[in-house]
């Protein structure tokens, strides 16, 4: 009772303060100022819409962010699911293959490829390094595969490499924010939440984008690789556990009831309803939405990032083990995810980062550990979305920020205990699976050392722009104005790979 009558007082008092010539004087201030910002505020993207409220043209999709919206034109894939190997694993190890590399292993790296460039943690001259992996041909395609990867390597006709990929970004960091924001940089808004943004999600009662993480750490950028930029709050990534409650504070406080909540909901946008009508800023809008989102996932969320109940033939393929927070888990949620309409979701899994500098990160010890997390859940997310008749329209894409040099790690000229290779700007593969992608393709050639794209070289601008496309988007147009000024997720590059669609 105390603590109502303290609110009713703080009420009392804000009534009153509204009737002071101070309140008045500022009031007039504000609204001065903001006739001076609206010019701004309309670059922003407010002006585009067809509803008034409180002078702001506002239209069905401020009101309703997340509603689902057609794309500009035929989309090969509806939703997606991004595999991030956070800390860049090597290609020289997975599917680019060179026996070359083997003849000089343990030689003096030539200086030609040295020069003029910059390495992480390489100085002077290092040796070449050979692949500490066995490869074969796999599949109608003959696809290069390592035995690193044996499951995978079962499913390589359903996927296209691009085997030539560059980047320009060497620390892990801006590295990540480039592959998934198209900036090195602080402050864009990343693949997912444009995605979420131009299509919006076919489930109201799950967000449109949702993240996923594994390997005990978040990656180096921090959550700016989901986060939504300059675009509206509403659309940046929603991070879910896959041990323990999926989102904190999922379930109620006790003696907290469903139709309570719903009441206390109800009275807090009642609020917020009224501060926008007062501010007209479209954030208020947003905090409606999550509000009235979080509710309605109390719902469904449960039932949906739970894996229990999945049957025992779906554990055995993926390798879960649930309860535990793990990349195979996470591959079953992603399916489970985009079964229930959500557009992205996206997987962090963390500790690629494969130096040398023990044996949790060398080549031929860590490394290939962490290639058997991943080998089977990922093998079995294309083999279980392909029976579902879900992958004809899902696009999958692996990789990481950058790759790894042909040559061992010298850390700071000095010889290392362990077997290991620094970051790498210059080459690296990925590969993309589902609707729209040619199965089987290969895309790009790298040179006998791997260490430079001779044929087919492709950006990480190409790569989103070709996702755009996949998504029913032309990058170049697909565009958010902001401070005058319209952005978008490829800069003013990008071209669409062709050579990789169906």
């Amino acid at each position: 009772m105390k603590n109502i009558n303290h609110l009713l007082a703080e009420l009392e008092q804000q009534r009153l303060e509204k009737q002071t010539r101070r309140h008045f004087l500022m009031d007039c201030v504000s609204k001065v100022g903001g006739l001076a910002l609206a010019p701004l505020l309309f670059s922003c993207g407010l002006g585009s819409s067809k509803e008034k409220v409180n002078g702001l043209s506002l239209s069905e999709r401020d009101l309703n962010p997340l509603a689902p919206l057609p794309s500009p034109f035929l989309p090969k894939s509806k939703s997606i699911i991004y595999l991030h190997m956070a800390g860049a694993p090597s290609q020289l190890e997975l599917f680019d293959y060179k026996p070359e590399l083997v003849k000089y292993n343990n030689k003096p790296c030539p200086e030609s490829l040295l020069e003029g460039r910059k390495f992480a943690f390489i100085r002077g001259v290092p040796n070449l390094m050979g692949p500490q992996a066995n490869f074969s041909q796999h599949g109608e395609s003959g696809a290069w595969v390592s035995d690193f990867l044996p499951h995978f390597s079962k499913v390589a006709d359903e996927v296209a490499f691009l085997k030539a990929v560059h980047t320009d970004q060497f620390n892990h960091g801006p590295a990540q924010l480039f592959m998934q924001t198209g900036s090195p940089r602080l402050g864009r808004p990343s693949l997912g939440s444009w995605v979420t943004y131009g299509l919006g999600t076919e489930n109201q009662n799950l967000p449109g984008f949702v993240v996923l993480t594994s390997g005990g750490k978040t990656p180096d950028a921090g959550k700016s690789v989901w986060g939504s930029g300059f675009l509206p709050s509403v659309y940046q990534g929603v991070q879910c556990r896959s041990k323990g409650d999926p989102v904190l504070y999922l379930e109620d406080p006790k003696g907290i009831s469903r139709d309570l909540k719903k009441s206390i909901i109800s009275s807090i946008n009642q609020v917020n309803s009224e501060e926008f009508d007062h501010y007209g800023d479209p954030e208020i809008l947003a905090r409606i939405n999550q509000y009235e989102m979080a509710y309605r996932m109390q719902i469904e969320v449960p039932e949906v990032m739970n894996i229990n109940d999945e049957p025992d033939y779906i554990h055995s393929l993926y390798g879960t083990e649930p309860g535990k927070e793990s990349f195979a888990n996470n591959c079953l949620l992603a399916r489970k995810l985009v079964e229930k309409g959500v557009r992205f979701v996206q997987l962090y899994d963390w500790g690629w980062d494969s130096h040398g500098t023990d044996k949790a990160n060398a080549i031929d010890l860590g490394f290939r550990n962490k290639c058997k997390e991943i080998d089977r859940p990922m093998s079995a997310l294309l083999l279980d979305l392909k029976q579902r008749g879900l992958l004809e329209n899902t696009l999958v894409i692996w990789g990481g920020e950058f790759g790894r040099t042909p040559m061992q790690e010298n850390r700071e000229g000095k010889t290392m205990g362990f077997k290991g290779r620094d970051h790498h700007v210059d080459a690296f593969s990925m590969w993309m699976a589902g609707g729209g992608i040619k199965k089987g393709a290969s895309h790009g050639l790298t040179d006998d050392f791997g260490f430079s794209g001779i044929e087919g070289r492709v950006s990480v601008h190409d790569i989103h722009a070709t996702i755009l496309h996949l998504m029913g988007f032309d990058h170049e147009t697909f565009t958010h104005e902001f401070q005058g000024r319209p952005f978008r997720l490829t800069d003013v590059e990008g071209e669409i790979i062709k050579e990789i669609l169906a």
